[in-house]
């Protein structure tokens, strides 16, 4: 039973790793380009793509051999999320924010006691990490490793915090140990204010300024926020009102969405 369960538990995670491989730099993918990823093997990997095909997840272009997300892929538990996750407003504010500034956005959320990407958009410029394949969706880094880990940490309510605080620094390697008074310190001032900005972790050389996003339900915070190399040339300040300016713009687009029924329904 053991063995039954783990490759099962396999099964699941390679699923979720060949939809995360798409994004905006992989709108498509080859078998070769999940097996050289994932180091995978090839037969096995061929097998899982044509069950996802059969599945009604990928499309198989009959002509390059190669694959990509169907709308089904895309929209599976949409409709059991809330605000702008359900709608598709964040989806569209991740992408006013990566044209205004050509930086990478990231979605994050807390799993555990983990910090993980749920959504990446790279910017114009390759990201430096010490990953082969650099920083991408699914990534997970422990939340005290993380300014935004940090940031989501500090939505969790007093003394649940301070436990988890405290097993973080027991969990944490040599390394990444740190002061326990110092880190509540930080993470309280980040829930007076609701943004942060810091290293941004997961095995890179990265900063990250986020913000959280409001109105998300209890125990599941989600952040969003620029990924980038440190440099003289990044505001900090203007790229966390550049952040607070596009929610609170997809906020009134909601609103006046909500106050503007569609014509078709107010014909007579």
């Amino acid at each position: 039973m053991p063995s039954i369960e783990s490759n099962k538990a396999k099964i699941a995670k390679r699923v979720v790793e060949v939809l995360e491989f798409f994004d905006d730099d992989h709108p498509r993918a080859t078998v070769m380009d999940i097996v050289r990823r994932f180091n995978r093997p090839q037969s096995s990997t061929s097998e899982l793509l044509s069950s996802l095909v059969d599945l009604g997840l990928l499309y198989k272009d009959p002509y390059s051999r190669s694959y990509s997300p169907t709308p089904r892929a895309a929209l599976l538990a949409c409709s059991v999320q809330k605000g702008m996750v359900r709608d598709g407003r964040l989806t569209m504010l991740i992408q006013r924010l990566s044209a205004q500034t050509g930086l990478a956005v990231a979605v994050f959320g807390m799993v555990g006691l983990n910090v993980q990407i749920f959504s990446w958009r790279s910017g114009q410029h390759p990201l430096r990490s010490s990953r082969s394949d650099g920083l991408c969706g699914g990534l997970q880094d422990h939340l005290s490793n993380s300014a935004v880990g940090q940031l989501l940490l500090s939505t969790v309510p007093q003394p649940r915090r301070d436990g988890m605080i405290r097993r973080l620094n027991a969990e944490a390697a040599p390394e990444n140990k740190f002061s326990h008074a110092a880190m509540a310190a930080t993470i309280q001032e980040m829930r007076d204010h609701g943004h942060a900005t810091g290293v941004a972790g997961f095995g890179s050389i990265c900063d990250v300024t986020a913000v959280l996003i409001p109105r998300q339900p209890e125990n599941e915070p989600l952040a969003i926020g620029f990924v980038y190399e440190p440099s003289d040339r990044i505001q900090t300040e203007a790229l966390r009102n550049c952040l607070l300016d596009g929610i609170a713009r997809t906020a009134e687009t909601a609103e006046n969405g909500a106050a503007s029924p569609h014509p078709l329904f107010n014909a007579a």
